[in-house]
């Protein structure tokens, strides 16, 4: 996905998800776009978003209020990401669900 892909209406509906959904607390759908918004252009605005909407994302499965299967994604989008704060994200959410028996992470 590149910027010229994206219409100026697209962009715009995918910011409004990503921030929306972020403060309704679905932090699985604002990570998902903040991923194609600093895929697209990257800033610390976006890798900020991405990083607080995984970490929701981990509290909310955490609590019992998020399918795992949405956890297990996360975790692949953040191995995909080159900020050095993934890796220790990622590790940190490999630990728990080595703790608490989730497998295929």
């Amino acid at each position: 996905v590149t910027t010229a892909n994206l219409t100026n209406t697209n962009w715009n509906l995918l910011y409004l998800i990503a921030h929306d959904c972020y403060k309704m607390g679905h932090f699985y759908y604002a990570a998902k776009a903040f991923d194609v918004m600093e895929a697209t252009e990257p800033t610390t605005e976006y890798w900020n978003g991405k990083r607080g909407a995984c970490c929701g994302v981990f509290q909310l499965v955490i609590a019992g209020k998020e399918m795992k299967e949405h956890l297990l994604d996360i975790m692949a989008m953040l191995s995909n990401d080159s900020n050095p704060q993934s890796n220790f994200i990622l590790r940190v959410m490999r630990q728990w669900c080595a703790d608490n028996g989730i497998q295929d992470y």
